[in-house]
């Protein structure tokens, strides 16, 4: 099973600008506003706050979160935006520690990036 050093020299081995905030816990720096990577039992997870739903007009919320719908069903390999109780929208996915590879690893951050470079400026502009 992977652990914790592993995770951090997949980090180094991609060259990501990242830091370690905690136990098992790093925010790649160079990807949107951060990505978070944690380690939780034995899953890896990677969560990206996106955007505000607040920030939206009520009015034009449902078709954001349509928007969001239509995103997880077409266009996201990894992960998928969801919708925080605090009106957050992340993007987040998981992998299992027990024989996560490099390739799997990369895949997943470099498909979070690309999804959130290429949504975000249609996802911020309704509404707006």
């Amino acid at each position: 099973m992977r652990n914790a050093e592993d995770i951090e020299s997949y980090l180094i081995q991609m060259e990501a600008q990242f830091e370690a905030v905690g136990d098992g816990v790093w925010v790649i720096k160079d990807i949107g506003p951060g990505l978070v990577l944690s380690i939780a039992d034995s899953v890896l997870v990677f969560r990206m706050k996106v955007m505000e739903a607040g920030a939206v007009p009520a009015a034009q919320r449902e078709k954001l979160f349509r928007k969001l719908l239509e995103l997880n069903a077409e266009e996201m390999l990894h992960g998928a935006y969801g919708l925080e109780a605090s009106g957050a929208i992340v993007v987040t996915d998981a992998l299992q520690l027990q024989n996560l590879d490099y390739n799997e690893f990369q895949a997943t951050v470099d498909d979070i990036g690309m999804a959130v470079r290429n949504h975000y400026p249609e996802l911020s502009g309704i509404g707006a």
